[in-house]
């Protein structure tokens, strides 16, 4: 089962916050005090929200729910990029193109606008256009992949998405909420924790501290995930009422059937 401890939460430097001057009323409820003009989160409620969001998130990925990774943040975009790999989710880390959810149909056309670049760059037919033309349709097809590879075989919206700065992923973070997806998201003092279903409050600037959030969460997907596969064959057990006994009787009276067609043949 993934774990993460305070200690780790501290080495990240999760519990720092913004300038005092800096800071959202709502998020008050999960500031332990101030030090040196920087506001102190209170790490123990960090961990009471990352074990509220665990076990959502463990019940939705092995129902086969999905997860979109979004942060496009500069010290944030490695982090989500290789956490949502490592899992084998979706994410977006450059930029969030308005209706990615909302408008996924207008999506899909740019996905097969890609998809038929990358076609013509592998042919030799890309020769035959020019090179002006060749070095447009190449400028094209990097902003494309730039905006789209993390998302491009997402057919249908994400069980829930992994937001980093909400703030900043507003567009997001509006589009998620307008289709009902449980919005998890590292919040810190400056943002408004009530936009997110599951708000862990924490630093969302640091690299470190966003990269062992963006892990765990990534661990989490992973756990369910197995459990999702390894559950399978009993579920179709289930289905045919079957059970591991009568499987284990059924195969030993296949052994038994077997034996005596042999001693017949001797």
């Amino acid at each position: 089962m993934p774990k993460i401890h305070v200690k780790q939460l501290l080495e990240a430097g999760v519990h720092f916050g913004h300038q005092t001057k800096r800071w959202n009323p709502k998020m008050r409820r999960f500031i332990f005090g101030e030090r040196n003009g920087i506001y102190i989160i209170d790490l123990a409620k960090t961990m009471a929200e990352l074990r509220e969001m665990h076990q959502y998130l463990q019940g939705a990925v092995a129902d086969g729910g999905t997860v979109l990774f979004v942060g496009t943040k500069q010290q944030a975009q490695d982090p989500i990029r290789d956490a949502a790999q490592r899992c084998g989710q979706y994410y977006v880390t450059h930029r969030w193109l308005g209706g990615t959810l909302t408008n996924i149909r207008t999506i899909q056309r740019s996905i097969k606008r890609m998809h038929e670049l990358d076609q013509l760059i592998e042919s030799d037919d890309i020769k035959r256009l020019g090179k002006k033309q060749e070095a447009k349709i190449r400028r094209e097809l990097f902003k494309l992949h730039r905006n789209l590879d993390g998302i491009a075989k997402m057919a249908e919206p994400p069980a829930a998405m992994f937001v980093i700065d909400i703030k900043r992923e507003a567009i997001a973070v509006n589009e998620a909420r307008r289709l009902n997806i449980p919005v998890i998201a590292l919040v810190d003092t400056n943002c408004d924790p009530d936009l997110a279903d599951y708000p862990i409050p924490g630093n969302d600037d640091a690299i470190r501290a966003i990269r062992l959030i963006a892990n765990y969460i990534s661990d989490i997907v992973i756990e369910s995930s197995d459990q999702k596969t390894k559950a399978a064959p009993e579920v179709q057990a289930e289905e045919f009422g079957v059970s591991e006994e009568e499987q284990g009787a059924d195969e030993s009276t296949d052994e038994e059937t077997a034996e005596e067609s042999t001693d017949e043949e001797e």
